[in-house]
């Protein structure tokens, strides 16, 4: 329970959940819920999480970087994980905490959350697979630069405000096949910008009681408002984008035998065939 919940009462109000109904899973938008002031995602308790956590699972940097920073390009902040928390008010940084599902009393809160919307999700894509959580804590005026991520993502507005700016999953124009190719066989989430991108965002204003449905795929980048900032994002798989991703690696493959695959469609089941393919492949071992 948390102050602004009552005993019983959903994150998730009913319009909420209609929201993302008529959004999910190709659609980006605004969504609210009642999740604020959990004992879990307080400064103190997130800087206890972040040290007990392997150093694979904690991401920190300065929170002043470029757009379209490069990932080897990005400097250390020459603090700890710890530090990085609680000192974000003043230090410009950004941090993240992954696959907080693998502590257990936060696991319990995402698989909570993700409950609430499975009425929704399932009809549309299926069972909700490897469900993950992250938590995002933030400078005021940090950048999370330009990527695109695997997952059906809800990133939940905790404290402070920031702006999700979100391009159209599958868009060429903003995230060309062969990022996604690149993505899809082990490259880095991050992408090339260009300041020419600027017009074609979705701009999402988020203060604390938003949220906002970030499709799979979807490239975006988040900038942090004049406060610190703490931010829940909860993910799922699906079979759907499962194929998609297979889809694209399958590609990868036969760009390397000299083709010029095309882009898969959104909905892969149309890409069966070369899904299959790919899968089929990774079992006997013809591709890596």
């Amino acid at each position: 329970m948390t102050a602004h919940q009552t005993i019983g009462e959903p994150v998730f109000p009913a319009e909420t959940l209609a929201r993302i109904d008529s959004l999910y899973p190709s659609q980006a938008g605004l969504l609210h819920h009642r999740l604020r002031d959990h004992p879990l995602l307080s400064l103190e308790a997130l800087a206890a999480l972040g040290e007990g956590m392997p150093a694979g699972q904690v991401e920190y940097n300065p929170g002043d970087v470029p757009i379209g920073i490069k990932p080897e390009d990005v400097p250390s902040n020459g603090l700890s994980i710890g530090e990085t928390i609680r000192t974000i008010d003043s230090n410009r940084s950004w941090a993240v905490l992954k696959n907080i599902e693998t502590v257990p009393n936060y696991r319990t809160l995402l698989m909570d959350l993700l409950g609430e919307l499975k009425s929704v999700v399932e009809p549309r894509t299926g069972a909700m697979l490897t469900p993950q959580g992250f938590i995002f804590i933030s400078s005021p005026g940090s950048i999370t630069p330009f990527h695109f991520d695997p997952e059906h993502n809800i990133l939940l507005q905790l404290r402070g405000t920031k702006v999700m700016n979100v391009w159209p999953a599958g868009d060429e124009r903003f995230a060309h096949r062969i990022e996604h190719e690149r993505y899809h066989t082990g490259g880095h989430r991050n992408l090339p910008w260009d300041e020419a991108y600027r017009d074609g965002a979705q701009q999402v204003p988020l203060a604390p009681g938003d949220a906002v449905l970030v499709p799979v795929m979807a490239p975006h980048f988040v900038a942090n408002g004049d406060a610190p900032s703490i931010s829940l994002s909860i993910t799922w798989r699906s079979e759907w984008s499962y194929r998609e991703s297979e889809a694209h690696a399958a590609n990868a493959a036969l760009r390397r035998l000299g083709l010029d695959p095309q882009m898969p469609p959104r909905w892969p089941s149309y890409a069966w065939a070369k899904t299959v393919g790919w899968r089929i492949a990774r079992k006997l071992r013809l591709v890596s």
